[in-house]
């Protein structure tokens, strides 16, 4: 791969929430430059920003940009893998929102077609960059919990009718089950990307799902729970809901070790809640960055610079990927076994998207 010397070109699909937060850090960055986008909305609908070359189709955006070097897919979950392959195709590296595709298959087929065009793929899986999260990551890596015993996850927000529902009618792709996905795909990978990250992959799963206040808007259930053990060592458990009233609540991860016990809590995994651990005087941590702000309700830290700023230090041979594209596997491989260990309550039926899926749908 040749290293990038001059800017790095980046074009958007997507211009909805996330592909407006990605637009914002490319333009906050000295070494990029936002070169193109593409949403089906109207240009006029979408408060792009000035003298950026505007299209409708992601086809024709890609054939007439040769010189764009990165492609940021902000679009619904089920349009990531076809897109990311699109890209890919025409020779550009690609950025993709979290989940890398809805399918362990779809996944190889991006890394199958990134590793013969000679391609970087970047997972944004943001959450990686949290104080709290960093903090324990290294514990771990350094034994300072001894023998792993348990992890506990726990995730509770409130996704209700503001998000499926806005102002009284469906949402184009909330819900669906072809687009959106299901929970754990849209609100709770990066959660599950922590627990990959910092305690390995998982096997000998047993879950159970269950739809308690959204048969009316989504495809599929709410709420769950999974019970597991680590490849590495020790049992773990998930359980997690949108059915939570009013707001969001928490996600937390404890773990409990032979030689400590320590809590990562607030609503996003975002601060150290609990720490004891035998010989270890906790330090103390840089702030967190707030949550991203969705209009009516909040997702995960806002951290997509330091995506940005690794993407960039990665096409100019400064650095490594934070989450390559086999991390980005892993973590939909984990939801696909968790959702197969179960029988979850989908609807026989659902509306389709009003959206093309050969098209680019905003990200909203």
């Amino acid at each position: 791969m040749m290293h990038i010397d001059g800017p790095v070109r980046f074009a958007i699909a997507g211009f909805g929430h996330i592909g407006k937060r990605h637009a914002a850090m490319i333009a906050a960055n000295p070494a990029c430059e936002l070169a193109a986008v593409c949403d089906i909305a109207a240009e006029n609908t979408l408060g792009l920003p000035e003298n950026v070359p505007f299209y409708q189709d992601w086809e024709a955006l890609l054939s007439a940009n040769p010189g764009i070097h990165v492609c940021c897919i902000c679009t619904p979950n089920g349009l990531h893998a076809e897109q990311s392959l699109s890209a890919l195709s025409h020779g550009k590296h690609v950025v993709v929102e979290k989940p890398m595709a809805l399918s362990r298959a779809d996944c190889e087929r991006i890394i199958h077609k990134a590793l013969n065009v000679s391609r970087q793929v970047f997972c944004v899986m943001q959450n990686r960059y949290s104080p709290a999260a960093q903090w324990l990551h290294g514990l771990i890596k350094q034994g300072l919990l001894g023998d792993i015993h348990l992890v506990q996850v726990q995730c509770y927000w409130n996704r209700d009718e503001r998000y499926y529902r806005p102002g009284g009618a469906p949402h184009p792709w909330h819900g669906h089950p072809q687009l959106d996905g299901g929970t754990l795909y849209t609100q709770f990978a990066h959660f599950i990307d922590i627990l990959y990250w910092i305690f390995g992959d998982i096997h000998r799963i047993q879950s159970q799902f269950y739809d308690f206040a959204h048969s009316h808007t989504t495809a599929f259930e709410d709420s769950g729970t999974a019970f597991f053990e680590l490849v590495q060592g020790g049992m773990g458990s998930l359980t997690f809901s949108t059915a939570v009233w009013g707001q969001n609540f928490e996600s937390t991860l404890t773990a409990v070790g032979s030689k400590g016990t320590v809590k990562l809590g607030g609503q996003y995994m975002n601060e150290v809640a609990y720490c004891h651990i035998e010989g270890y005087d906790m330090p103390e941590l840089p702030a967190a960055q707030p949550a991203n702000e969705y209009g009516g309700y909040q997702g995960s830290a806002a951290n997509h610079h330091h995506v940005i700023q690794n993407v960039v230090e990665v096409l100019k041979g400064q650095k490594e990927t934070t989450t390559n594209a086999l991390e980005g596997m892993k973590v939909v491989d984990m939801i696909e076994r968790i959702y197969q260990a179960g029988s979850r309550p989908m609807a026989a039926s659902w509306p389709p998207a009003t959206a093309n899926p050969l098209k680019t749908k905003s990200h909203v």
